[in-house]
């Protein structure tokens, strides 16, 4: 296939994505679709939640064919899931010598022609970039969003959301993800870091070898430019210093509870559904209406960047850089933090509030490494006082569970029941190399904690489960809160509780 420039504008630009359905790629097709550019798609025929995103932006989804590749095709753009020999829109473009880019490289083409903004880490990125664009809306800069799921305040009050949110092209901010180093393709001016540590090992066999890629990233930054890193996480604020002893003229800018600066997080109370903190650089408090104190980290690093971005904008419109703090950091200012970190509700299967049906809250989460599990489930027992805590967890592929056997095994603290299925594995993986099951977890988690149990099949758990919800358990007067945690298809145990559990009168 042949190299391809996307033009600075795309309207009449007809793409044709392939994998249209994914998260990334329907995202990028909103983004497209907005810039003007002629949209057709092929997908597989399961029903999505981006089908609603796709029928919204005016997008036909086609089965895979040779016949979806025409002449009227400018570029085709792919997710990287699909093999260009095997897939049959990539080989007949191929043919045809249609140019093709992957998504990252469509994205990194879209960054270079604006000032750009990447969201990175290993945990955190999708609800950090929700969170910039949605304080970027109320501040009026003429930004635009893509973040890796359905964010619902991307959208009009009382909507699905959407998982991109457009106020203008100056600005654009984007998820960035490590996998197989696809963040490269991006070019930032500004990068967030949320936290380094291991993982995906079957790309990244050591810690050291994730640390450098992020490392790497980072030193794209032009001159001037600025990393944005949190200072609670030790691998971020490892490859910060390395960044700095690197590359000096980069600006480094910590936030957190360890931070020095206008961005030192202090954690207040949570009650009544909200969680209470300040942020050093401003004379009032913050609250969230989603729970865990690695959410507020993510609202001081969405802050920031934001707050960066504005005295860019200020300097555009002739503002002295002198005065340029105190406008920033004014009480207007806060004032839209305020009301964007009250409204942010979140992100889709990210602490995503399913619904409550009787005395069971029940909740959706993405969480599939051990660190995001914990610190979850520790939010949860704190906005959820005197709740019996139930996680439904499905470990995501063989060579994370391998590698982080023991912190998933004791990642479950908070939990007063957890309920373990079979590995939900990657196609990229042979299984046979790790020898490691969902059986080997549950074993390995049993020595940790005293209430576990096992369900191959998601659905086996079904009947043991709704005979437990559906009866209040007189220990928990104050209810349950049933979470399915994890990057499988678990979440549809939870769906079907839901719906059953909803309609008993």
């Amino acid at each position: 296939m042949n190299t391809y420039v996307l033009p600075p504008d795309l309207n009449g630009i007809h793409i044709h994505c392939v994998g249209i359905k994914g998260t990334g790629m329907a995202a990028l097709t909103e983004i497209m679709v907005s810039r003007g550019a002629v949209l057709t798609g092929s997908d597989v025929a399961d029903v999505f939640y981006t089908d609603a995103i796709l029928k919204k932006c005016g997008v036909a989804v086609m089965p895979f064919s040779a016949e979806n590749i025409t002449d009227r095709i400018d570029c085709v753009v792919y997710s990287s899931a699909y093999d260009r020999r095997t897939n049959p829109d990539l080989a007949e473009a191929d043919r045809r010598g249609v140019p093709a880019l992957l998504y990252s490289e469509a994205l990194g083409q879209l960054s270079a022609a604006a000032y750009s903004c990447g969201i990175a880490g290993v945990h955190g990125k999708t609800t950090t970039t929700g969170l910039a664009g949605t304080i970027l809306h109320e501040l009026a800069l003429p930004a635009q969003t893509l973040a890796g799921s359905v964010i619902a305040s991307f959208g009009p009050a009382g909507g699905d959301g959407s998982c991109t949110l457009t106020d203008g092209h100056t600005y654009f901010v984007a998820e960035t993800c490590e996998y197989q180093r696809h963040f490269m393709a991006f070019h930032p001016q500004k990068i967030i870091l949320t936290s380094v540590e291991s993982d995906h090992q079957d790309y990244y066999p050591t810690y050291e070898s994730i640390r450098d890629a992020f490392v790497e990233y980072a030193l794209k930054l032009p001159n001037g430019g600025e990393l944005i890193y949190c200072a609670d996480d030790a691998g971020a604020a490892e490859t910060a210093r390395s960044v700095s002893s690197l590359r000096p003229d980069i600006l480094l800018t910590p936030y957190g509870e360890q931070a020095a600066g206008p961005f030192c997080v202090t954690f207040g109370d949570v009650r009544d559904g909200r969680q209470y903190f300040s942020l050093a650089g401003f004379d009032r408090s913050f609250y969230l209406c989603i729970p865990g104190r690695h959410l507020v980290r993510n609202a001081a690093a969405a802050a920031a960047l934001a707050c960066g971005l504005l005295k860019e904008q200020l300097r555009s419109e002739g503002v002295s850089a002198e005065a340029t703090p105190a406008h920033v950091f004014s009480a207007r200012t806060a004032e839209k933090l305020a009301a964007a970190f009250a409204g942010f509700r979140g992100g889709r299967r990210r602490s995503e509030i399913i619904g409550t049906a009787g005395n069971v809250v029940f909740i959706d989460d993405y969480g599939h490494h051990p660190t995001a599990v914990r610190t979850t489930l520790d939010g949860y027992r704190a906005f959820y006082p005197g709740r019996k805590l139930v996680v439904d967890f499905m470990s995501h592929t063989y060579t994370r569970t391998a590698a982080l056997l023991d912190e998933f095994a004791q990642c479950f603290g908070a939990a007063d029941e957890v309920i373990l299925h079979k590995i939900y594995g990657s196609a990229r993986e042979n299984v046979s190399e790790t020898g490691i099951t969902g059986e080997t977890l549950f074993g390995r988690t049993k020595r940790f904690h005293a209430n576990v149990r096992y369900y191959a099949e998601i659905m086996d758990a079904h009947d043991d489960l709704y005979r437990e919800l559906s009866s209040p358990d007189p220990a928990y007067p104050a209810g349950t809160v049933f979470v399915t945690m994890g990057a499988g298809d678990n979440w549809k145990i939870g769906k079907r509780l839901y719906d059953e559990l909803k309609n008993i009168k």
